[in-house]
Formats: C-alpha cells, structure tokens, sequence
C-alpha cells in the first residue's frame, strides 16, 4: 500500500513538471526562482564569513534561505533581528 501511495506522488509530480515545462513562461519562472534562491545562499554565506569577526552567526538551512530568498535584504535583516531579540 505504502509503495502504490509513493508510486502516484512520483507519478502525478512527474506529470506536474511536464505540464510546467511546456507552459512558455516557465522556464523564465523557474530561472527567477534559482537566481533569487542563489543570491540568498550568499548573502548568508556572507554573513557566515563577517562571523569571526562579529561573532553573529546565522545558520543556513531551507527556512533561512526561503526567507532571504523571498524578502531579499529586508529578509535578512528581519533574521538577524529575530536571533538578536529571541536568542
């Protein structure tokens, strides 16, 4: 039963992505996406390099990199106010 429901998921995200693709737009969405996604994985690798000196650490995981990648430098200011207030 468990292998049929993982069989489906694979079978309809599969079918989702080709549907996706096809679209003309996509491709320029998708690319959005990585280059928003990239730039956030700097900014906080760049924050992690400045550690040493300040002592401020951010961790880079999903949560921190959707944040960034979704808000952009107010996202991550908004993420270094929340470890200053809350840690």
């Amino acid at each position: 039963m468990k292998t049929a429901v993982w069989g489906m998921l694979a079978l309809s995200a599969g079918a989702l992505l080709v549907l996706l693709v096809r679209q003309p737009g996509a491709r320029k969405i998708f690319s959005s996406i990585g280059v928003h996604v990239v730039v956030a994985a700097f900014l906080l690798y760049g924050v992690q390099l400045l550690s040493g000196y300040s002592r401020f650490e951010l961790p880079i995981n999903i949560y921190t990199v959707g944040t960034v990648s979704v808000l952009g430098v107010p996202g991550l200011m908004l993420l270094a106010a929340l470890k200053v207030v809350l840690v």
